[in-house]
């Protein structure tokens, strides 16, 4: 029950991005709050059209809002987004690892290409996330967990997504 709810969730934010007007409302929201006119003379699109994309966002758990006299203010919900699509790949990086596990056990080494398994670092061995700004968080498996991984790795894209560069 709870895993349906977690998903059902997860549908929610993942159809709020498929739209390319509702991500550039989440863009211009990075850069502070924005009042509904504010944001909807930023589209060539009717207002009624850019509440609309207002709702899914809110319903996705992706903006608040609050009401500042006749006013409706929106702010962004960064955690939301991060915690859903970090949680979504720490699951395919869980996934695939426990399958590159399996297949070592069978004895079948998994298909890479010559010189693929380092990173534009060069280095080998050890679980790393980009940052937007190009910093390298480096966090040795053998001594990180692979939730506390996941958990670094959200944890930076947070401060990315607040922090990273005006489109």
């Amino acid at each position: 029950m709870a895993q349906e709810k977690d998903d059902s969730q997860a549908d929610a934010v993942f159809r709020a991005l498929a739209d390319s007007t509702r991500r550039r409302i989440l863009r211009d929201l990075r850069k502070g709050e924005l009042a509904a006119g504010d944001i909807a003379s930023h589209f060539p699109i009717s207002g009624p059209s850019v509440s609309r994309h207002l709702a899914v966002l809110k319903a996705a758990g992706l903006v608040t809002e609050r009401r500042q006299a006749n006013k409706v203010i929106y702010s962004l919900v960064p955690e939301r987004l991060v915690l859903t699509v970090g949680s979504f790949l720490t699951a395919l990086s869980t996934d695939s690892a426990s399958s590159r596990s399996q297949r070592k056990k069978k004895g079948k080494a998994p298909d890479k290409a010559p010189g693929k398994d380092k990173d534009k670092s060069g280095s080998t061995g050890h679980a790393g996330h980009r940052t937007a700004a190009g910093a390298k968080l480096m966090l040795p498996p053998e001594e990180t967990s692979a939730p506390a991984r996941g958990e670094a790795a959200r944890a930076a894209k947070v401060a990315d997504w607040r922090t990273g560069p005006d489109d």
